[in-house]
């Protein structure tokens, strides 16, 4: 039973790390490319780890399964949130059809601030 459980969150896993790789190739621009791939590839390594864990049913390995998850989950929204700053201070242009930029606003208010 519990190779079965294992198992299927192991499949799981790598189920949404294919979806990630696919939203490299299919999103339009970077930022949705990075926010597919960061929220796919977090839950899929997530997946994996919980399946490797499970299976193998040992304390040592649970720990570091449970660490990489924890180090995953607090540090890959934060990378992907710095880069995507960074790419739009850079001036990676957003796709055509995005509708609301929030950031533009934002520099503009500051900038108004300064100027003052």
């Amino acid at each position: 039973m519990r190779e079965t459980a294992g198992g299927i969150l192991l499949l799981l896993g790598t189920v949404f790390i294919l979806l990630s790789a696919i939203g490299i190739f299919r999103m339009p621009d970077l930022y949705t490319r990075m926010s597919a791939t960061t929220k796919a590839s977090t839950l899929g390594i997530g997946l994996v780890l919980a399946g490797t864990a499970l299976y193998w049913f040992d304390i040592a390995i649970a720990a570091r399964a449970i660490s990489i998850i924890v180090f995953l989950f607090l540090t890959a929204p934060v990378a992907a949130h710095i880069i995507g700053r960074a790419a739009y201070y850079d001036g990676v242009p957003l796709w055509k059809h995005t509708k609301i930029d929030e950031l533009a606003e934002e520099i503009d208010r500051k900038g108004k601030d300064i100027e003052e």
